[in-house]
């Protein structure tokens, strides 16, 4: 075990005041402000660094726009971490800051960075659920929540001009594991010692509806059920707050309930709940784009008003050999 997921995610923002209350009212608890920075930290220990975009601190390349500009990995501890950053220093620049993160770059640019990280365990409680003939709640009625309170940073999503090419960085120097693979989509990939389906999603930049170029896209925040996912929605509709493309509903890749909220600090924020948990032991998938989607959605786009092909069938590398 070495990477254990999300430590610490860094946006360059074009509106610090307006971005910070975008994420007050997603429920993001906030740790402190300044001129020159909002500081958000979830229960997990996992934090949001909002900075303006031409901070000193942010890194530039060809990763265009506004958003997360630099994801901080979590080790488990001190031995994990100076194996890989002993490791990635064999072939690029590697700078160890005084905050204790190890920073590079990838082959495919992205920024990044190392550093030991205590994820702590969070605590939910999702209602049981009742149905015709199986009665888990009686003479009880569900819990009622005013708003969501993300507690993890489940996965960040970036576009990326050659997939393959950048996971296969992430793969073979960090030891990601490949989770599945979305036809001319993109790879869901998690941490070697996260069991969350993924932690990193990369798409392809130039499919319909992404920038065309590399680019961050959305990060996910984890709430307790439907229920919190549905009145974060709802709460923030009444602040003002607009969603992303697809709305709400449920993926079919991973199980993951979703909503996709526009973000003024760059891309989307989405609220995500009951995902598949994976280890080892799971056999990689690869689907039909739109068969992976969703199962279902709030109001379907239009390349899902017909009905979707039944397509997915396992990653045949991973399968064992016949005898």
């Amino acid at each position: 075990m070495a990477i254990v997921g999300i430590d610490t995610v860094l946006y360059g923002v074009e509106d610090l005041d307006l971005s910070t209350r975008f994420f007050e009212d997603f429920g993001l608890p906030l740790l402190s402000r300044s001129a020159e920075e909002s500081v958000f930290r979830l229960d997990e220990g996992s934090t949001v660094l909002l900075r303006p975009y031409g901070h000193p601190s942010v890194p530039k390349g060809t990763y265009q726009g506004y958003g997360v500009k630099e994801t901080i990995w979590g080790v488990d501890n001190r031995e994990s971490f100076d194996r890989l950053v002993r490791d990635i220093g064999s072939d690029r620049e590697v700078t160890v800051g005084p905050d204790g993160a190890a920073r590079f770059r990838t082959d495919c640019g992205l920024p990044v960075g190392l550093r030991v990280f205590n994820r702590k365990k969070v605590v939910y409680a999702p209602d049981p659920l009742n149905a015709p003939g199986h009665v888990g709640r009686l003479n009880q009625h569900r819990k009622w929540k005013r708003r969501a309170r993300p507690k993890t940073l489940n996965h960040v999503v970036f576009a990326v001009e050659d997939y393959w090419k950048s996971f296969a960085f992430f793969r073979d120097r960090l030891h990601f594991r490949l989770s599945d693979h979305q036809k001319q989509v993109g790879i869901y990939t998690r941490c070697d010692g996260a069991n969350d389906h993924h932690n990193m999603f990369l798409a392809d930049c130039k499919l319909p509806g992404m920038p065309g170029h590399p680019a961050f896209h959305h990060c996910n925040f984890g709430v307790e059920d439907i229920d919190e996912v549905m009145v974060g929605s709802n709460y923030m509709t009444r602040q003002g707050w607009k969603h992303g493309f697809l709305g709400t509903g449920r993926h079919r890749i991973a199980s993951a309930l979703f909503c996709y909220l526009l973000c003024p600090a760059g891309g989307e924020a989405e609220y995500g709940a009951d995902s598949d948990y994976l280890d080892d032991n799971w056999i990689p998938r690869e689907w039909e784009f739109r068969f992976g989607t969703a199962t279902w959605m709030h109001s379907l786009p239009h390349f899902m008003q017909e009905e979707v092909p039944w397509d997915v069938e396992f990653y045949k590398e991973f399968l064992p050999p016949r005898k």
